[in-house]
């Protein structure tokens, strides 16, 4: 499962934002084994999303990414995609 979860951070709270993601992203990686990436939109600067890809154990991670993303304190959409493949296989 990969997740997407997207919000607005205002930009004197963007190093504290910062922090906070650099700590979930080590407790990601440390109970998951995952990686994420924190992306800032192309077209408005207040507008952040972390990427976690090929997450195995969807109800453990949801309730961690919960749980630890408390700490940014901004409203959060989470939203999750399968990998599916491009073709029917024969």
């Amino acid at each position: 499962m990969n997740y997407y979860v997207y919000y607005r951070i205002a930009p004197d709270r963007v190093a504290a934002a910062r922090q906070a993601v650099r700590s979930l992203f080590a407790a990601v990686e440390k109970a998951f084994g995952v990686r994420g990436r924190w992306m800032r939109r192309r077209d408005d600067p207040s507008t952040y999303m972390e990427v976690y890809e090929d997450v195995n154990d969807e109800a453990a991670f949801e309730a961690l990414l919960e749980r630890e993303s408390a700490r940014l304190g901004v409203p959060r959409v989470v939203e999750a995609f399968r990998n599916e493949p491009a073709e029917k296989p024969a």
